[in-house]
């Protein structure tokens, strides 16, 4: 497919961003051009969405949060996901949600594989006519 995509990820988790990375480019294997950007925190993604909104059709945000002891976590969570939509809707161009939000390393470990998930949502809405 010629669409242009591009995956922000969150690299504060590296062996986490580093798989949802690798399961996010598998179920893109038939589009030819894929960037990555790579950025400190899942904080960051939405504004880098919105710098390059106009240079690729579709992106893809990836990243982990881990609940820790504060409130830390349901403020980041809450508005990077509110981020993400209010672009989405507004700039019409689909943004896949592949951040894992988990009380901990291990459920993070284990659901490192759901950029495939995200991936597939945007082919879902690229590919409507």
């Amino acid at each position: 497919m010629k669409k242009k995509i591009l995956i922000i990820a969150a690299d504060y988790y590296t062996d986490i961003s580093s798989r949802l990375i690798i399961s996010a480019k598998k179920k893109l294997k038939n589009f030819n051009k894929i960037d990555i950007i790579k950025v400190p925190g899942v904080f960051e993604i939405p504004v880098t969405i919105a710098r390059k909104i106009n240079k690729y059709d579709a992106f893809i945000a990836l990243g982990c949060v881990i609940k820790g002891e504060t409130p830390h976590f349901d403020f980041i969570s809450k508005s990077t996901t509110d981020a993400l939509m209010f672009l989405s809707i507004t700039k019409k161009k689909p943004i896949g949600n592949g951040i894992i939000t988990c009380l901990n390393k291990l459920q993070a470990t284990k659901r490192s594989h759901k950029g495939s998930e995200a991936a597939k949502a945007v082919i879902s809405i690229i590919s409507q006519k």
